[in-house]
Order: structure tokens, then sequence, then C-alpha cells
């Protein structure tokens, strides 16, 4: 059984997701499967978006969590002795050996309740921006420049939810932290810092997502082009996009995310060496720091953790968020076609 949308079945002109036209070749020789995902996602809901966009975010970064955990520590601009890690293995292996099984995930409830949120507006914005502004910049197919602004746009509601919950999850990610749990830690940061303390980062974190965004979603939607241009549901083809593009956006952003680390973390023993008193904020102090402390080369700390991290990062969550984006548009109209 075929589903398609009102007059689209009827109509010989090239189908449409997303707002990218296509050429309908293959006379319906396709499966059932794929016609309704090559046709129906123009008529997902927004509920659908965020839904599959939340269960995302979650996965991809409740799986990837011990890694992330890795990269922050190696990110450190001067790190304690006993946390100076060689290898994402060998840091995993030391951790867990001298700080207890679990300590790798230590502020992971704080970031799946902010992944959560955070992708579901994410998706949702980006799906309803790419497809507004491709019919602007592009009526035939796909624009580049429209995914690049549909990414920054959903990166703004994304990270004003995120940020807070990373502030949380780095602090008690570093070696020694003086926080056991993640309520204990937004009550010491509130008392101490005030509010502004969660949002010290904001315009860093916009600054490095922005750009890492525009890049992934590009990447993304032209690797798409090329592997698997009817953009029918494909796992292979989503999982070998998002991982490139992943891995590219990560490289590229790393000298902004290590100054975001610094300034989430407030690390002491880097302040005191720069001569620092009280709390750094800003990006210019906070890119002025990096040099200061361990220059060019301070930049690039963690780059293999977090290329490695953001490879299957990605792959998760644009595989995930495909897969639920499928299932419950195809679930939906296929409980309507019975009524």
């Amino acid at each position: 059984m075929e589903l398609r949308r009102g007059g689209v079945g009827s109509q010989a002109a090239g189908r449409r997701m997303d707002g990218d036209s296509r050429d309908g070749g293959g006379g319906g020789s396709k499966d059932a499967g794929s016609e309704d995902y090559e046709n129906l996602p123009t008529g997902a809901s927004v509920s659908t978006h965020m839904t599959a966009g939340a269960m995302a975010g979650i996965l991809e970064h409740s799986v990837m969590y011990p890694v992330d955990s890795v990269k922050t520590r190696m990110q450190s601009l001067s790190p304690d002795p006993k946390a100076r890690y060689t290898s994402i293995y060998g840091a995993l292996k030391k951790i867990m050996r001298t700080e207890g099984f679990w300590r790798p995930l230590r502020g992971l409830n704080v970031m799946i309740m902010g992944a959560g949120p955070a992708h579901a507006m994410y998706f949702a914005c980006y799906e309803n921006m790419k497809r507004t502004l491709n019919d602007v910049f592009h009526h035939q197919g796909n624009s580049h420049l429209a995914n690049g602004i549909a990414g920054s746009m959903a990166t703004l509601l994304h990270d004003a939810v995120m940020n807070p919950a990373e502030v949380v999850k780095q602090r008690l990610q570093m070696y020694n932290s003086q926080h056991r749990s993640a309520l204990g830690c937004i009550g010491t940061v509130w008392r101490t810092e005030g509010l502004g303390a969660f949002y010290r980062s904001y315009t860093t974190q916009l600054t490095m997502n922005i750009p890492f965004q525009s890049i992934h979603f590009i990447t993304y939607e032209f690797l798409q082009e090329q592997v698997n241009p009817r953009r029918d549901y494909n796992p292979q083809s989503h999982i070998i996009s998002g991982g490139l593009a992943g891995a590219l956006a990560a490289a590229a952003t790393t000298p902004l995310d290590v100054c975001k680390t610094l300034l989430n973390t407030q690390e002491n023993v880097a302040l005191s060496l720069a001569n620092i008193s009280g709390r750094l904020s800003g990006m210019a102090n906070a890119f002025r720091t990096v040099y200061q402390l361990n220059g060019l080369a301070g930049y690039f700390k963690g780059i293999q953790a977090r290329v490695i991290y953001q490879i299957p990062s990605t792959a998760i969550s644009w595989s995930v968020y495909e897969f639920f984006k499928y299932f419950l548009t195809k679930h939906h109209l296929e409980n309507r076609t019975l009524y």
C-alpha cells in the first residue's frame, strides 16, 4: 500500500521532502517504506520533529558521555599531574581504576535533562527554517545557504537550553571536582556566582556552535545529495553523512571549544598561573588566557578526543532522528488512513 499526501499522488511532478524537489524516477517501483519516507515528511508535524529530535539528543549524549568526560579533562590548560592523559582509552581506564567505575558518568543526568528539550527545539526549528528558506533561496532543490542559516537559527534555541547544563556537567567532569551531584553543583554555583554563571560562556558557545552547526548541516546535506540523492530512509547513508559532517565541524571549531571549557570550568590553577583574580569572562579574555598559558597549541588541546567523540555522536544523532521521523510520520499516516 502506498501512502501519499493529498494531491501529491496525482501529480507527475517531482516529489518534495523538507523543501527539496526531486525526480520521482522509478515509476512507482520503489517499496512502500521508501515511498512513505520520501513523500511524507513535508507533512510531518512539529511534534514529530520534536519527539524525534529529543530521542536523538538523549541517545547521542548518553552513549558518548564517557568520551565527553575525557574530552573535558584533556582540554584542561593546567591539569593535575594525576589527570594527564595521552589517549581516550587510557584516560577512561585510569579514571575508572583510580576514581571509581561510574566516575566517567558523573553529570549524565543533568545532560539528559538538557539534551531532550534542547534537541527537540533544535531539529524542529531546523526542519521548518530549512523548508521555508529553501523556498525563498532555491526554489528547485536544496540550498546550502538555507541549510547553514537554518542550522544557525536552530543553534540559538538549542544553546539557550544547553548552556546551563554544559556548565554543570563540565564542572562535575573535572578531575578532583568539589561537586558530587548535579543539584549540589547547581546550588553552589547559584549561591557563589549568581545566575549569570550559567550563561557566562553563552556568547562563546554561540560563537563556536553557529559555525559548527553551519558546517555540520551543510556538510550533512551535501553528503546526502551524493550518497542518498533520492533521500530515502537509508540508515547507512545517515550514519556516514552524520559522522563525516561531525568530524569536519568538530576539528574546525576546536579552538572555540577550548575557550568555552575554560569559561565553564573557571579552572583555578590555570587562572592563577595567568594572574587572573576573580572570574574569567568573555571570549576575547578566554582566547588571550589560552594563548598566554599554552601558546597556539593550547587552542587544539583535546582535538583528538573531540573528533573521536563527534564522529559517532553525530552519526547516532542523525540516524536516530531520521528513524524516529520516518517511524512517527509513517505511523501517523497509517492511522489516519484507517479512519
